[in-house]
């Protein structure tokens, strides 16, 4: 028995590549929707004194990046510039195995110390832990690169195979366990079980639509036809969790739902770093690892492209050039 299991374990390593430009492209969405985060809000919206906390940034009990730092807002909007940069270097795609650890705490440091936070940095901070196991493990230069078939048998690819995909189906078991709370969780709340919860939500003056959206909406609002959203949204919360059972050829279809659901949120509710945040969370969750973004595969060429500058910064000629003939 157990012969077979390592055999089927074996077979499962062998016919599975997770080093392709699907997570990467997961993980360049969380480091951008971050990124914009904290561009878009200074240190002194971000780290506030909240009820039985008077401290700011949040300190105690943690390793933040933030708390390495006098709690002043000058050096906390330093660490915050600081950690944009290395942000935008994540989203590029350069050096998986460096940049997934400082990804990581600079996810976890945004969620246990600052207070202005949706639920995207929440989501980001459990994913950007989880995918660790596929960054450390990936011996790309870039996350948009093609792996190397180069030693794909040795008993060193295969335990690193086996470790990744075994991460990706712990981050697609995750992100499928939020769907399934987030629906059973409403059906506690009477408002959501008579269909009416949409029609308080979107009309509450700090989180609802804005004026426009609200007078598009107001038929809609005011009519029996409020249950459709706010039912479909239970429906389809419950749908996206199902999807972790369901054939790989049906993904792209559970993919395509949940898209419009958090684009509709991000258009009319203003939710865009946690919008982005979620659609990185189904790739990993909906997209099969194997069916690479094809126009993606372009960007491997960046990496090219800074190689060839490396050289002539250094007066080499590339190599390439030495088979184009004198004029």
């Amino acid at each position: 028995m157990l012969g077979i299991i390592g055999q089927r374990v074996y077979n499962w390593a062998i016919s599975n590549d997770p080093w392709t430009n699907v997570y990467g492209l997961a993980r360049s969405l969380m480091a951008i929707s971050l990124a914009m985060t904290l561009i878009l809000n200074e240190a002194r919206i971000l780290f506030l004194p909240a009820a039985g906390q008077e401290e700011y940034p949040q300190c105690k009990g943690n390793i933040s990046v933030f708390c390495m730092v006098p709690p002043d807002y000058f050096y906390l909007d330093i660490v915050r510039w600081l950690a944009i940069v290395c942000l935008i270097v994540v989203a590029t795609g350069w050096r998986p195995r460096i940049t997934g650890m400082i990804h990581w705490w600079i996810s976890y440091s945004v969620q246990v110390s600052a207070i202005e936070l949706d639920g995207g940095e929440q989501v980001a901070a459990v994913l950007t832990l989880l995918i660790l196991p596929i960054v450390l493990t990936d011996r790309r230069k870039w996350h948009w690169e093609k792996g190397e078939e180069k030693g794909l048998y040795s008993d060193r690819s295969i335990y690193s195979r086996i470790v990744a995909l075994s991460s990706l189906m712990a981050i697609r078991v995750q992100v499928a366990i939020l769907y399934f709370h987030s629906s059973v969780a409403k059906m506690f709340e009477h408002t959501w079980i008579n269909g009416t919860a949409v029609y308080y939500f979107l009309q509450d003056p700090m989180l609802g639509l804005n004026s426009f959206f609200l007078y598009l909406s107001k038929p809609i609002l005011t009519s029996a036809a409020v249950v459709v959203p706010t039912w479909g949204t239970l429906i389809l919360q419950l749908f996206l969790f199902g999807a972790l059972f369901a054939p790989k050829r049906y993904w792209k279809y559970f993919f395509i739902a949940a898209l419009l659901l958090h684009e509709v949120i991000a258009v009319m509710l203003g939710l865009i770093s946690f919008s982005i945040a979620m659609i990185a969370a189904l790739i990993l969750y909906l997209r099969p690892i194997e069916e690479e973004f094809k126009y993606l595969n372009r960007l491997h060429g960046l990496g090219k492209i800074i190689k060839v500058l490396e050289m002539i910064s250094r007066n080499k000629e590339p190599r390439e050039s030495k088979s184009i003939p004198n004029m």
